[in-house]
């Protein structure tokens, strides 16, 4: 059956400048190239060459699913509010969540992800071990309200998500699923002609154990991800982890020193003045945990990565603290905090703390800071946690060669979960033993529209959009340079691509350039690019492919015989 798309019947208007809002690569040419068009920040509406190049990505997701075993469902994205509130949820997602009432006051939410329904769903459909293990799956809208939606269908307020939560009866079942849809990621992820990094992440407000990211590596990535050149390691920056210090012996240092420092509130301007390394000074950074003040310290010479801080903490609010919450408080002295003698102030400590090292820090005294600051005997961590930005040149955990930093875009994300909502649920269902067992469960997402956005940032060239052939919107790009003549042998030759099998857009655009027709073939990227041009008269037609640039003329059939069997 012909699969021919005309352009003078395509909804498609291609622009020549870049959007004045658009900041990233993907951005653009989405745009330019008439994929997408924003409707409000962070809301876009998907037009007929963006639906094909959606749908091809649900296509293969669907596809590799299917192939684990993993079956299809369709859940509202209108959720009720009360299974958010057993979980703790409604809260803990905080203003991220759309929340809404209907015409009688019930509360509802627009569903960020799904756990708690679809666990709601396998407690009335599965009640007996023979009913599991279960893979459920769906593609669907999903709602998160983005502080600062930008980078265009990268970070918006609404977007397409295949999610999937698998339920077992065993730890060792879980397991397996997760590895099903570890391998099911790795090939969907080739198949898409991603390039990609496994790498371990932390689970954040979702729960359980083990959690990895997919993430496509580009410039235009809001995640940072380290990787060893050495040996396999690849972690988010957030699940880094280093060995702390080792303890040394208190008695070694003498007793603490308070030193005039006047104007010396940085840790840059405190190392100046005493003429010492930044990494010899304590620096203690106040943030409220839940509305309490605590301290953090960290080596002066490292910041403090609140994205670890807030992982460590959560569910529990983690924000800094303002100058008003230094009112009525004599103990903390502005730019001059040191541990010793902080009242009512919980202490956390990077490990690198360690028991019986000594510091330079404040002296909790204007102007002021303090030497021989010995932890354990001057001071007490009351936890550590390992919460510095990671920098490249850390050694790695595994073989300590000097990592590297790189950015990334996260595709997708598996979690074992374990029984965190099938508790708050009460998933149980019959055992063999005739007794209830509690269902373990695994959730995994793949972010089906940041997928069209990676692939476009890794894709694209200096001339536009260069789509893999698997989720290209067509297999050929058939453009009639502009005669009456040319325009007849490129819908022939369409026409024969398509009873051929292969997917077609045909540029007949009346009253417009070949300049034009040749600049939108490049800019909207479909693989293959067949012109009828001056050797039309001859029936000859010249192939082009659109990512290495290389030209040949060929015969039309014999042109239609390559592409068909390059296809097949």
């Amino acid at each position: 059956m012909a699969q021919v798309q005309r352009m003078s019947r395509l909804m498609v208007k291609t622009l020549r400048d870049d959007p004045a809002d658009a900041e990233t690569l993907s951005h653009k040419l989405l745009v330019r190239a008439g994929y997408v068009r924003r409707n409000a920040a962070g809301i876009w509406s998907w037009l007929p060459l963006g639906m094909k190049v959606l749908e091809n990505v649900s296509r293969v997701v669907r596809e590799e699913m299917d192939a684990i075993g993993a079956q299809e469902v369709l859940l509202p994205a209108l959720l009720p509010k009360e299974p958010y509130e057993a979980t703790g949820r409604w809260d803990e997602y905080g203003p991220e969540l759309f929340r809404l009432k209907d015409r009688k006051g019930a509360e509802y939410l627009l569903g960020p992800t799904h756990e708690e329904i679809f666990t709601l769903l396998v407690k009335d459909q599965c009640t007996s071990y023979k009913d599991l293990p279960v893979i459920l799956y769906q593609i669907q809208t999903k709602y998160r309200d983005e502080a600062r939606p930008r980078s265009g269908i990268l970070r918006g307020r609404e977007f397409q998500m295949k999610d999937s939560y698998s339920f077992d009866t065993t730890d060792e079942g879980l397991a397996e699923s997760y590895a099903l849809h570890r391998q099911a990621y790795v090939r969907i992820f080739d198949r898409l002609g991603l390039r990609h990094k496994i790498v371990s992440a932390v689970s954040g407000a979702m729960g359980g154990s083990a959690s990895e990211e997919f993430l496509a590596p580009a410039a235009a990535g809001e995640d940072t991800f380290v990787y060893c050149p050495s040996c396999d390691y690849a972690a988010n920056t957030e699940a880094v982890t280093f060995p702390g210090g080792e303890p040394a012996d208190a008695s070694a240092h003498g007793p603490v020193e308070v030193l005039d420092t006047p104007d010396t509130p940085t840790i840059e301007t405190l190392a100046a003045f005493l003429d010492v390394p930044a990494s010899a000074t304590l620096k203690n950074l106040l943030v409220k945990v839940d509305g309490e003040i605590v301290a953090v310290g960290v080596p002066g010479d490292r910041e403090v990565d609140l994205g670890k801080l807030e992982d460590h903490l959560a569910p529990a609010a983690v924000e800094l603290v303002t100058a008003e919450d230094f009112t009525g408080r004599p103990d903390l002295v502005r730019g001059y905090v040191g541990p010793q003698g902080l009242e009512k102030v919980r202490y956390l400590a990077d490990p690198r703390i360690a028991a019986g090292t000594a510091w330079v820090t404040g002296a909790n005294q204007e102007g002021k800071h303090a030497r021989n600051v010995v932890v354990g005997r001057d001071f007490a961590v009351d936890q550590y946690l390992d919460v510095v930005v990671v920098e490249e040149g850390d050694p790695c955990p595994k073989c300590s060669t000097g990592l590297k930093l790189d950015r990334a875009i996260e595709i997708g994300h598996i979690f074992q979960l374990g029984r965190k909502y099938a508790d708050a649920m009460q998933l149980d269902v019959l055992g063999q033993n005739g007794k209830p067992v509690r269902a373990t469960m695994g959730s995994y997402g793949v972010g089906v529209s940041r997928a069209v956005a990676a692939l476009a940032e890794q894709t694209a060239d200096g001339q536009g959009l260069c789509w893999p052939a698997e989720i290209a919107p067509a297999d050929v790009h058939v453009v009639a340079a502009g005669k009456a003549a040319q325009t007849e042998l490129a819908l022939s030759v369409a026409e024969q691509l398509g009873e051929a099998g292969l997917r077609v857009l045909v540029d007949d655009r009346a009253g417009v350039s070949p300049g034009v027709k040749f600049t939108d073939a490049e800019l909207i990227g479909v693989p293959k690019i067949l012109v009828a041009g001056r050797r039309t008269a001859e029936g000859v037609v010249e192939l082009k492919d659109r990512r290495t640039g290389e030209r040949e003329e060929l015969p039309v059939a014999e042109a239609v015989a390559r592409l068909a069997s390059a296809r097949g």
